[in-house]
């Protein structure tokens, strides 16, 4: 069974940063696409970046290019998304995905596993 376990969220003040990790297990990870995604209260849950199975491929939302990178180490089963520059905007629950396309993928339908999420609050 896939699990993805999200962990690395807090409270962080306006221009602040965080790095949120999610561990996987029960797949070879190293073949799958990742992705993070973000749902803030009130709002559908929404693409942040995701990465292909090597790295070599990344895709970011617009809205957090530049201040956001996403990254894995495969030998540790990782995935992390180094926040920096934080907003208020950001706040919302993080979560992370892993899909079997081979290329870095903003559609939610094409992520088979998604983790349990965890709360990024960003105060003014």
């Amino acid at each position: 069974q896939v699990q993805l376990v999200e962990s690395g969220g807090g409270l962080v003040q306006t221009g602040g940063s965080l790095r949120l990790s999610c561990a996987a297990s029960g797949r070879t990870f190293s073949r799958y696409v990742m992705g993070w995604f973000r749902q803030a209260p009130g709002k559908e849950r929404e693409f942040v970046a995701a990465i292909s199975w090597s790295g070599r491929s990344i895709d970011y939302a617009h809205s957090v290019k530049g201040r956001f990178t996403i990254s894995r180490d495969n030998a540790k089963n990782t995935v992390y998304l180094q926040m920096n520059s934080l907003k208020p905007e950001d706040t919302a629950v993080y979560y992370c995905a892993s899909g079997s396309y081979s290329l870095p993928s903003n559609r939610q339908n094409e992520y088979d596993y998604w983790g349990q999420g965890t709360q990024v609050t960003v105060s003014s």
